[in-house]
């Protein structure tokens, strides 16, 4: 290996970063997956309640968070504010969807907003910025 070849592979990030997606439409949440496997380096996650997201979350601690806001149970925020209460999962940034999004009180967390139906080169660029 030569020493160009050698500094090239420790530029490389080591680790590929993880989505998690928290969507409660099965149709939409593998959509997603797929989207972000075939257009991004990231690897994600799909969880279909926000008792599955908070396991999820605690199992993997992914590099960010992609809710939807209708969820059953629990709902985007609800699982938003118990993941900031928890230390390990505190500092995740958030992206949340939905058609019906409560802009004043995601804005009020500093929580990014996409309204659905979602461009899908708009979610691209919003999870590159977050993610940045």
């Amino acid at each position: 290996m030569t020493d160009d070849q050698a500094s090239t592979l420790e530029e490389e990030p080591t680790t590929t970063k993880t989505i998690l997606i928290v969507e409660d439409d099965s149709d939409v949440g593998e959509f997603l997956v797929q989207v972000l496997l075939q257009e991004t380096s990231y690897h994600s996650l799909l969880a279909s309640d926000g008792f599955q997201a908070l396991k999820l979350v605690r199992e993997s601690k992914p590099d960010l968070l992609l809710l939807d806001y209708q969820l059953p149970s629990m709902d985007g925020l609800e699982l938003y504010d118990r993941l900031q209460a928890s230390t390990e999962a505190a500092d995740i940034p958030t992206i949340m969807m939905s058609a019906n999004l409560p802009l004043r009180e995601a804005r009020e967390r500093k929580i990014t907003c996409l309204t659905k139906p979602v461009e899908l080169d708009d979610l691209l660029h919003t999870i590159e910025q977050v993610l940045v």
